[in-house]
């Protein structure tokens, strides 16, 4: 399976280039909240996308759409052109997109209208722009895909699972093309305050871009963050006889469940889903030269990966962290990443993780910090964990 076209918009750009032009120098995508809404909550901080939809979409088409649905089809249409728009029949042709939480900008939003001006001022629009599945079903009708238009919704795990479905499709001959990914945008009010409630989010209000700090020994939170990535995924003899350019290959996945706990992390299942991609790549640990940690700078879960990651991969890897920088894009972060680790096989070079100015001395892990790194690597794994204990992950090789 080959990796063909690359999409994303983020906090740190409107497109995959701006995106990892900043990555790589290290530049945050974090700031404050500037609107009254905010200044209640505890914290006031978040990745805002660095580009709004609405300045790319058609106008009408935008306001029929929540902001999920948005920058997912921002994303795919981006992807696809990458990949130079594959000419496949529409019934080998699917969509899986993920995400945490869909149209909860929407759901929120149109509560209010209601509770405040009653039923007959809530949009029409309200329940296709607030269901789960509005962006892949908004990314199938873009591109005619008809094999297909499927939704994980697996928390934080969500957009690397996506991938995962992606592969799977392709392996049981049910598709030749997948556009595969995630999205989010839920930078509000209520999920702002309950993660605050629940202590997960940074509080570092007065230096947001200093906020999301994973593997540093004074991480004290996530920051949340909003945006879209997409990949176009082929079967290795389909690109191939339209001699389509290859980022890298997609070897291997696996996706696990912790069955252990609704929110904390659990080493044992973040083992078994890095060993069995690896397995399922048909590579061994030591052919493993980065990983894309999932490390959302919290303080028990960057530990527990550090740990998951020491055991099943070993010490050896390269390791980044480009929540540092983007903040957490829950469901879209997954796919977030794995756009990075092709990024990273590809052109030979590792973000670092930002903001790391005091490395945990309890990761025992090569976490590249200070400025970005060659690395010239056969093979990548890229995590996603989730709330639930979803864990996915994703083991890509280079294109030589």
């Amino acid at each position: 399976m080959v990796v063909t076209g690359l999409g994303a918009t983020t906090p740190l750009g409107g497109d995959t280039a701006s995106t990892w032009s900043a990555m790589l120098a290290g530049r945050s995508g974090i700031g404050r909240i500037e609107e009254d809404w905010a200044e209640s909550l505890p914290v006031r901080i978040a990745g805002r996308l660095a580009v709004e939809p609405t300045d790319v979409l058609d106008r009408v088409q935008a306001r029929r759409m929540d902001r999920c649905e948005q920058v997912a089809l921002i994303a795919a249409r981006e992807a696809w052109a990458d990949a130079g728009r594959p000419e496949v029949d529409p019934e080998r042709l699917a969509v899986v997109i993920g995400t945490g939480t869909g149209g909860a900008l929407t759901l929120l939003g149109q509560d209010d209208v209601l509770e405040a001006s009653g039923v007959r001022k809530v949009s029409p629009h309200t329940v296709p722009m607030l269901m789960a599945n509005g962006p892949a079903a908004w990314v199938s009708i873009e591109l005619g895909a008809k094999g297909g238009a499927h939704t994980p919704v697996s928390a934080c795990a969500s957009g690397a699972e996506a991938l995962a479905q992606g592969l799977d499709l392709i392996r049981l001959g049910r598709a030749d093309v997948v556009v595969a990914g995630g999205t989010e945008a839920c930078v509000c009010p209520l999920p702002m305050a309950g993660f605050a409630q629940a202590r997960a989010h940074s509080t570092r209000n007065d230096e947001p871009t200093r906020a999301s700090r994973p593997f540093d020994r004074d991480r004290d939170g996530f920051v949340i963050g909003e945006g879209a990535a997409v990949v176009v995924l082929e079967r290795a003899s389909f690109a191939a006889a339209r001699s389509a350019r290859a980022h890298a290959g997609l070897a291997g996945a696996a996706v696990t469940s912790d069955a252990y706990h609704i929110t904390a992390a659990h080493a044992e299942g973040q083992v078994r889903a890095m060993r069995g991609a690896l397995a399922d790549a048909g590579l061994s640990a030591r052919d493993v030269g980065l990983v894309h940690a999932h490390a959302t700078s919290t303080p028990l879960g960057d530990l527990t990966e550090a740990r998951s990651v020491a055991e099943a991969i070993g010490t050896h890897p390269a390791v980044t962290a480009t929540k540092s920088m983007t903040g957490h894009l829950f469901g879209a972060a997954g796919a977030l990443g794995a756009v990075a680790t092709v990024l990273a096989l590809r052109e030979g070079v590792v973000p670092a993780t930002a903001n790391l100015d005091a490395p945990d001395p309890e990761v025992a892990l090569d976490v590249v910090a200070g400025e970005a790194r060659a690395v010239r690597a056969r093979a990548a794994v890229a995590n996603a964990f989730g709330f639930g204990g979803h864990n996915a992950s994703l083991v890509f090789t280079a294109v030589r």
